[in-house]
């Protein structure tokens, strides 16, 4: 398995634990949703600059990265929406001050699955 096998590995289980959680009807958990969500979409974006041969950044800023992988395909640039979306679900959830929403998080799963379609087809899968 390669460097960039073992980061999609982790941003498929990110994205799998995301929707899972998102279903949860009792107890809902829209924070960590929401963080999964982010988490799988860096992970992707670092798969990519990777196989791209670009050691990527040890930021979580999704705009930050997006913006160098569209050095590399500039067809990513649709997806700054999304980043948006998802960028303060990397660190700022974690702690007191933001609280997600049902609302939030199925933005973030929808904002996930559309970063996610596209990487994964610039990845070869």
């Amino acid at each position: 398995m390669t460097v960039v096998d073992e980061w999609i590995a982790k941003a498929k289980a990110d994205y799998q634990g995301a929707v899972t959680l998102n279903r949860r009807r009792s107890e809902p958990l829209p924070d960590l949703v929401c963080y999964h969500c982010q988490q799988s979409a860096e992970k992707y974006l670092k798969a990519y600059l990777i196989k791209n041969g670009i050691i990527p950044p040890t930021i979580h800023d999704l705009s930050g990265m997006l913006r160098l992988c569209q050095r590399y395909d500039p067809t990513l640039a649709p997806l700054d929406a999304d980043a948006g979306i998802l960028n303060p679900y990397g660190v700022l959830i974690r702690y007191p001050g933001l609280s997600a929403t049902a609302d939030d998080a199925v933005a973030a799963v929808n904002a996930i699955r559309r970063m996610r379609r596209v990487v994964r087809r610039l990845l070869g899968l």
